[in-house]
């Protein structure tokens, strides 16, 4: 059985920040990720929507870590968790293996959450995975490839007003207003509290909620889902009112919950758990009654952080920083808040900074780009993210849309509308 001194459990931005923090002392680490890949997830909707061609926000983990000889990365599941004997066993493609640490820490994220109608995922498209994106965007593009006059096919629900819903509605919106002008879109944007980004509130939810309202989105604040059938998504509006809305896309990104993984980790090491099993973890990091065993990031809960990636980020390097010593153990984690940000539309963007500091509109925007470029991975990446937002944003090309496969589409021959739009998107693109 392999031996190391230190595993950890994901490859996302905190999974990824805790094996970095610790490579600087080179503490033998090793990685288990079940992808290859380091998704940088604040950007699958720029994929879902075309912006960006997918692997310009999936790099690689072994090229990224590449210069870090401490770290071996695996590919594979985690299926059990002997705390006690501090034992680990994953499944890869050459079959079930066991890994002894010395310590352990989880970084594994979240999944989504439907508030208890799991079966809604069955009907609605999510934005977790960079597969999610790549599904959503090859039927964003039939969608708009239909016929004119199929309104449902042009109709688009988006549920949740947090910064991904708000994104996406933005872009959706902005495909059917710039790209495929014959039949634009029609977009809902349902959102349960009393406003659009309710986590910034005051200035820049009004802002927001604003400038979606004048691209043409439906602002649907006070309003929830009550029931999903085919095309028929029925919302109870903040006047008590119920409303169906004809759509054949329906876009979640109203909730969270652990992944499987918090239940393994919960029952091994006696943690408990919240409502939406995510492990409620000690002011140090650790899990339950364990000092071995770290959790980070969307999996668990403390103080009511956010589930954003400098949350998960810093509480990875806090937690790599006392098994490497360079901080006292059991001491505990402070979150430095650095702000937030999320894009509106095209050269609109809501920033909440430090000191009160708070940026709207082509600002906003400019600040967005120059953040989200500096936390790109890889040079590659940067310069080819630069290149495509070029290309959509002061143009009008969409560069991920070159990369639908068209033996997914429908198979009866387009008519001249369709025939026209994807003429127009490959030619841009």
């Amino acid at each position: 059985m392999r031996s190391t001194e230190v595993v950890v459990i994901g490859s996302g931005f905190g999974g990824l920040a805790a094996a970095k923090q610790l490579a600087k002392s080179n503490v033998e680490t090793v990685l288990i990720s079940a992808t290859a890949e380091h998704l940088f997830q604040p950007l699958l909707y720029q994929v879902a929507t075309g912006v960006l061609p997918a692997q310009e926000i999936a790099p690689q983990i072994a090229e990224v870590l590449a210069d870090k000889e401490s770290i071996s990365v695996v590919e594979g599941y985690v299926t059990a968790l002997d705390a006690r004997q501090k034992v680990l066993t994953y499944s890869t493609a050459d079959g079930v293996e066991q890994i002894a640490y010395e310590y352990l820490i989880v970084a594994a994220g979240a999944s989504q959450g439907y508030f208890g109608h799991d079966e809604w995922a069955d009907c609605t498209f999510s934005l977790k995975t960079r597969a999610d994106a790549v599904d959503l965007r090859a039927h964003l593009l039939d969608c708009f490839e239909a016929p004119a006059n199929d309104d449902a096919a042009h109709t688009f629900v988006v549920v949740g007003a947090g910064a991904t819903g708000v994104e996406v509605a933005g872009q959706i919106q902005e495909l059917g207003n710039r790209y495929f002008t014959d039949a634009p879109a029609t977009v809902h944007l349902v959102e349960g509290a009393g406003d659009v980004l309710p986590v910034y509130g005051g200035k820049l939810s009004a802002f927001a909620r604003k400038t979606l309202e004048k691209s043409g989105i439906d602002v649907m604040t006070g309003t929830v889902v009550t029931d999903i059938q085919g095309e028929a998504v029925t919302v109870r509006t903040a006047d008590g009112d119920d409303r169906v809305l004809r759509a054949r896309t329906v876009v979640w990104s109203a909730g969270v919950k652990a992944t499987p993984l918090a239940a393994v980790v919960a029952e091994a090491t006696g943690c408990d758990t919240d409502r939406a099993g995510r492990l409620l973890i000690n002011p140090d990091l650790t899990v339950g009654g364990r000092a071995d065993v770290f959790a980070i990031g969307d999996m668990t809960s403390l103080d009511r952080l956010p589930g954003q990636s400098p949350v998960a980020m810093q509480q990875g390097r806090h937690a790599a920083d006392m098994i490497r010593g360079t901080t006292v153990r059991g001491t505990r984690f402070r979150y430095l808040d650095k702000g937030s940000m999320a894009v509106v539309n095209r050269h609109n963007a809501v920033v909440d900074a430090p000191f009160g500091i708070k940026l709207t509109g082509f600002l906003g925007w400019l600040t967005w780009l120059g953040v989200h470029l500096f936390y790109l991975v890889g040079f590659r990446n940067r310069v080819g993210a630069v290149l495509s937002w070029f290309r959509s944003f002061a143009g009008k090309a969409r560069p991920g849309f070159a990369q639908v496969d068209r033996r997914s589409a429908r198979p009866e021959e387009p008519d001249a509308d369709r025939a026209n739009s994807r003429d127009m998107v490959e030619s841009a693109a």
